[in-house]
């Protein structure tokens, strides 16, 4: 039996709940799914001032999950805030959202759009799919709608999703959809529906990447990049 606990860099219970819940719909039988989310700011990761904030966030979970025998996590942010520091940290895999969406997605498309939200966050989407190398195959977009708007169950969420999905499959040549927020698992079953192309949840391209990769026996590689850090704040427990 694994653990797979998914890391929320903001404060927001809400969103914790919706991204606990996305996780284990999808998990397989015998997998325990646990959620946290950061104590102190940001309220939402809508800047890179949040960013930086969230990714401390991030990591004191993963000492927390450390601690508490997990095998794996997932980092539920569009944007993967605080993903390759969580890598060094962590003793098993780490999967980030955004990336995990963009592999899956690259298996059911060529061509295909991520829409993520508000407008202000598109700098931080944009840079995982250039450190991917998808740019030739991907178009970014944005509604103008706010983290809390989608917290709090707002209709004009789906509304404005599906008229920007519509707009990236007739003027992009986009034949699937990336949804680039943590939370929005309500939305994928309706938008299917009214595009009739894949739409892919960032959270639960994650879980599943996770246990993948647990089933397999494997994890972060330690022979340089993400080796665990020496003589840092972490190795007196800094972040916890």
């Amino acid at each position: 039996m694994s653990h797979v606990r998914v890391l929320n860099p903001n404060t927001s219970v809400a969103m914790t709940q919706a991204v606990l819940a996305a996780a284990r719909a999808v998990a397989r039988p015998g997998t325990t799914v646990t959620a946290t989310h950061s104590r102190a700011a940001p309220a939402t990761v809508e800047t890179h001032v949040d960013e930086v904030f969230g990714a401390a966030g991030v990591l004191a979970q993963v000492e927390r999950g450390e601690r508490d025998g997990v095998d794996g996590y997932v980092v539920a942010c569009f944007g993967d805030t605080g993903l390759p520091a969580a890598r060094e940290l962590a003793r098993g895999p780490v999967v980030g959202m955004t990336e995990a969406a963009l592999q899956a997605v690259s298996l059911l498309a060529h061509r295909f759009c991520v829409i993520t939200m508000p407008p202000r966050t598109l700098a931080m989407t944009d840079r995982v799919v250039q450190e991917l190398g998808l740019a030739h195959r991907c178009t970014v977009r944005a509604v103008d709608v706010s983290v809390a708007e989608v917290e709090s169950g707002a209709g004009p969420a789906f509304d404005a999703f599906a008229q920007e999905a519509r707009q990236a499959l007739a003027d992009d040549g986009a034949e699937a959809v990336v949804l680039g927020c943590a939370g929005l698992t309500e939305l994928v079953d309706g938008l299917r529906e009214a595009l009739g192309v894949p739409v892919v949840d960032g959270v639960a391209a994650a879980t599943t990447a996770v246990e993948g990769l647990l089933a397999q026996g494997l994890t972060t590689s330690r022979a340089n990049t993400w080796a665990a850090p020496v003589g840092s704040p972490t190795t007196d427990g800094g972040w916890g």
